[in-house]
């Protein structure tokens, strides 16, 4: 024992040497400094902005709430910091809890104003906090007794595959949307668009779940839906379509010379194996001839199948023979 008892001593002796009396006293009035620093800043006065959760409650089973159930405000408070503090790492605030049929006078939307929910905060608040500001200014709901609408899905955005390739197919999941909303509301909505999209630079299957853009005062069911954007590559092509007449009166025919011509046209290579010429439709106008009599007619094309870009025909005119039948 007398050997640990000689190290111990050894130690001791050390460590006073080197943490001695004046440096003792110097951390205790670094400390005591400190503490009197953070008691003067927290007796200050400040400005911080707070998060309450409002919820509009006893909602009747007939009802449905088009506005979300739960909403948050933005409430800035001035108060010593201390206080503040308690605001932070307390949970002081609670959410405010909006009755449903104190607010509600026979139309399908209710608002409680900036002095009513200043009302309903300051019940929360110690006495010497102020309230600087809230946003929104005025908590907004909107609701209806069960009218609805389905309507379509369509994307929106900025979604661009691989230099060669193009969106061939896109695949909705669901492809419709019940919208519930006021009536005269319902009437002016026809789509209902996906949140802002920004996909580039792929060149396989993009599967996506998002969001649908928010309209005011109506409400999405479901709110997100899957998606699927299928990719297939360029290719050019070209296909003989026959010329048609149109607006001939009965008994005239229409003969061209050649009988078809040339379309020439960008698709995918998937999508080429299921084209035919009569997918296309290029045509003579029995009127158009009669006003600009010629030995040649004009020819357009009018009829352009899906999933088919830059279409054009080889040739602007051709020879033709109006006969009788």
């Amino acid at each position: 024992m007398d050997w640990r008892y000689r190290i111990a001593h050894i130690v001791r002796k050390s460590l006073f040497k080197l943490v001695n009396k004046d440096f003792l006293i110097f951390l205790f009035f670094l400390a005591l400094s400190a503490v009197f620093w953070l008691l003067m800043t927290l007796n200050e006065t400040y400005e911080k902005e707070v998060r309450i959760p409002v919820s509009i409650v006893n909602v009747p089973d007939n009802v449905v709430l088009i506005s979300p159930s739960t909403d948050t405000m933005k409430v800035v408070v001035r108060d010593k910091g201390l206080v503040l503090l308690g605001y932070e790492y307390r949970d002081i605030l609670r959410p405010l809890r909006i009755n449903f049929k104190s607010y509600v006078r026979g139309t399908e939307s209710a608002s409680i104003t900036s002095a009513e929910l200043q009302r309903f905060i300051y019940q929360q608040l110690s006495a010497s906090t102020k309230i600087v500001s809230i946003k929104p200014d005025k908590s907004e709901f909107f609701f209806n007794y069960g009218l609805c609408k389905r309507v379509p899905v369509r994307w929106r955005g900025h979604v661009v595959p691989e230099q060669l390739y193009f969106i061939s197919h896109v695949d909705y999941q669901p492809d419709s949307v019940d919208v519930y909303a006021a009536e005269e509301k319902l009437d002016s909505i026809d789509v209902v668009y996906t949140e802002t999209l920004n996909y580039d630079n792929f060149r396989d299957t993009l599967s996506i779940t998002c969001g649908l853009q928010k309209i005011r005062g109506a409400k999405c069911v479901p709110d997100r839906i899957k998606m699927a954007f299928y990719t297939d590559v360029l290719t050019e092509a070209n296909m003989s379509v026959p010329v048609t007449g149109v607006n001939f009166p009965d008994g005239k025919v229409l003969r061209t010379f050649p009988s078809k011509v040339t379309v020439h046209f960008v698709t995918g290579i998937s999508r080429l194996k299921k084209l035919r010429p009569s997918d296309f439709t290029v045509v003579a106008d029995y009127e158009e001839i009669m006003r600009h009599p010629s030995d040649k007619c004009a020819v357009h094309l009018k009829g352009i199948p899906h999933d088919v870009s830059r279409a054009k025909i080889d040739v602007g005119s051709v020879d033709y023979l109006i006969e009788e039948e």
